[in-house]
């Protein structure tokens, strides 16, 4: 197993990474967010790769997905952890909850989402019933659990366009649709990772309630507060899962 973990908002770094070498990897559809940084962390070997960038200067819409897994790809990763700030729709899923969703679906649009699409290559479909790895999760599950904190075992993610947040309205009809959580980066890149026979999980943090689930506004003085606070938790599990694989 070569594992890499992508870091969203408020993860553009790791604590107690111990970095050996960073590369700069060009693929056939540009470069990745950032370079790769290669180290240690829990006592294992991992891959790091902010998906923002390492200034968190790039957009949800605006990050090159296909650019990120295939980056990794090259470099010999067959696992992926995915570290997501989320919104919350459904009652339980409150700020600073930390999810491992089983499902998503997709209301982007404009994004390069396969890596099928040459005009000499044959139709491809990959299954994406189920689109994360089931191993991957139940170990992110258990390590949770291993350092005495709570994560929701399942649910949807709704992946929306951004990189403005939803409508009241729009939060509705994902609720209806069966989304728990709603968030910007997980689409693509889930389905990239399936077309590349990566091992995928996504580690989700709830930092704020969705439009219109309180009656006030969502400001990003409340979404940075849960970030600071739920990243401790984030980082906590990290740890634990890569400290479970020695």
């Amino acid at each position: 197993m070569r594992l890499a973990v992508i870091g969203g908002s408020g993860l553009s770094r790791l604590e107690d990474f111990e970095q050996v070498r960073r590369e700069t990897v060009l693929t056939p559809y540009g470069a990745p967010s950032a370079p790769l940084s290669f180290g240690r962390l829990g006592g294992m070997e991992i891959v790091f790769l902010a998906r923002h960038g390492e200034a968190h200067t790039l957009a949800p819409h605006r990050i090159n997905y296909r650019a990120n897994l295939a980056a990794l790809k090259q470099v010999g990763v067959t696992h992926v952890i995915a570290v997501a700030a989320v919104g919350g729709i459904t009652p339980k899923m409150a700020p600073q909850t930390l999810v491992v969703p089983d499902q998503i679906i997709d209301y982007t649009y404009g994004r390069a989402h396969t890596f099928f699409e040459s005009a000499d290559a044959p139709v491809t479909h990959v299954d994406f019933t189920y689109p994360y790895s089931a191993e991957l999760r139940r170990r992110l599950l258990e390590a949770a659990r291993g350092c005495g904190l709570e994560a929701i075992d399942g649910g949807c993610y709704g992946c929306t366009q951004g990189p403005r947040l939803e409508t009241a309205a729009e939060i509705r009809r994902m609720e209806r649709d069966g989304c728990d959580v709603v968030g910007m980066t997980g689409m693509p890149e889930t389905a990239l990772a399936r077309e590349l026979e990566l091992e995928y999980a996504c580690l989700a943090l709830v930092v704020n309630w969705a439009a219109g689930k309180t009656a006030g506004i969502v400001t990003l003085a409340e979404i940075e507060q849960h970030l600071r606070e739920g990243m401790k938790k984030v980082r906590k599990v990290l740890k634990a899962f890569l400290s479970d694989l020695e």
